[in-house]
């Protein structure tokens, strides 16, 4: 009768021979993708770990990254007012903190594209940026402005693919440091281009010295389009002009709706934004500023709406392929995720504030994805615009 309170439970033996098998192939599998692919995971992760641990001692918005997601977040409990009166605290807080995570997670191009079947993440990365270049209209010898440029990685591409000079221009100290460092390193740019601390609400350059000049979803920062697209006008020579992909609400986004509120807030609140404009807004500040439109529209409606690319929120979407950056967006991935950051924090690894951060990029992410397939939102409303000939 006694026996018959417990449970018989196999025992299961596991050879040494098996556990090796394991390893190696796990070895193998992260070599392989080391030396056949441009991801690099171990040196991600190096550069990840290194910059995690520096932290602190970079920063710009305050002494500590604790202090600084603080800051940032009661920043954002303000209304849009508070928020563009003190955009500068808010954008430089938002990428003193941000910028680790987007380089380890994206590489050096902070920017979303749509991908091709027959594309790889890093070559449909490139032909976003080469099809804003080709509107630039300039020389080998001209000199292009990157207006919020990040760490430079389409600073570089692009000057590359034009062969002429490219200046880049952030707000943020951390980015200027990052960015230039790479390029130094890179012998088939660093004579090309470097990047220089300044708002773009007040340039730090003389009119008319430019030969073009573009953004890449970087101008949903200002707080006020016109004045920033002015600022960039008078930068530039009579006849240049400014390419730029603008964030913006589409059409169908219902400001009455308020699964379409909390989806704007979070995207703001996870990328640094004062408020998001629309796209009738934006192309009108362009003309506002003193452009000559040339185009302008929703480069999300072509190949992504015919299911010819994947569309530009496919990173952010979950996958079970443990391989892929998009494994951290399905419920097993998030965990692992915030347990491996909260580890981190605990151990002294990362600074505390990390683990903050990493939610308030991770609920933006979110936003970004279901806005994006809701349509009421895109990263890549094109324009171009042309200053007129004296």
């Amino acid at each position: 009768m006694r026996d018959s309170l417990f449970i018989s439970i196999p025992r299961v033996t596991v050879k040494s021979s098996h556990l090796t098998y394991v390893s190696a192939g796990l070895v193998g599998t992260v070599a392989a993708i080391h030396l056949c692919t441009d991801w690099n995971p171990l040196g991600r992760c190096f550069v990840f770990w290194k910059q995690l641990r520096g932290q602190n001692k970079r920063l710009s918005c305050s002494d500590n990254v604790n202090d600084g997601i603080q800051g940032y977040t009661d920043l954002h409990s303000q209304d849009a007012e508070t928020r563009t009166a003190n955009y500068k605290s808010l954008v430089n807080a938002y990428y003193d903190l941000a910028t680790v995570f987007y380089e380890w997670g994206w590489g050096p191009s902070f920017h979303f594209h749509s991908t091709f079947p027959f594309e790889s993440f890093s070559e449909g990365t490139r032909r976003h940026e080469y099809q804003l270049a080709a509107k630039l209209n300039v020389t080998h010898q001209g000199h292009v402005l990157d207006v919020g440029c990040g760490i430079g990685g389409p600073m570089r591409n692009i000057a590359r693919f034009l062969n002429c000079k490219v200046t880049g221009v952030t707000l943020n100290p951390y980015q200027v440091d990052r960015g230039n460092e790479i390029t130094i390193k890179d012998l088939t740019v660093a004579e090309k281009c470097d990047i220089v601390q300044g708002d773009f609400m007040d340039l730090p350059f003389e009119k008319e010295i430019f030969s073009g000049a573009y953004a890449i979803e970087a101008t949903c920062h200002a707080p006020d389009r016109v004045a920033c697209y002015k600022q960039v006008f008078d930068c530039l020579k009579p006849g240049s002009n400014f390419v730029l992909y603008e964030w913006c609400m589409t059409d169908k986004y219902d400001p009455d709706n308020k699964d379409h509120q909390f989806m704007k807030k979070k995207i703001e609140i996870g990328n640094g934004l004062p408020d998001i404009t629309t796209t009738k807004e934006c192309y009108k500040a362009m003309e506002e500023a003193g452009f000559d439109m040339i185009e302008a529209y929703d480069y999300a409606d072509g190949y992504e709406d015919k299911g010819l690319a994947k569309p530009w929120m496919t990173p952010l979407m979950p996958s079970w392929n443990p391989l892929s950056q998009r494994f951290q967006f399905n419920w097993l991935g998030a965990i692992i995720t915030n347990v491996a950051i909260h580890t981190m924090e605990f151990l002294w690894i990362a600074p505390k504030g990390t683990v903050s951060t990493q939610i308030a990029l991770q609920e933006g992410a979110f936003a970004l994805r279901d806005a994006g397939a809701a349509k009421i939102f895109s990263t890549a409303y094109f324009m171009v615009g042309r200053k007129p000939l004296k």
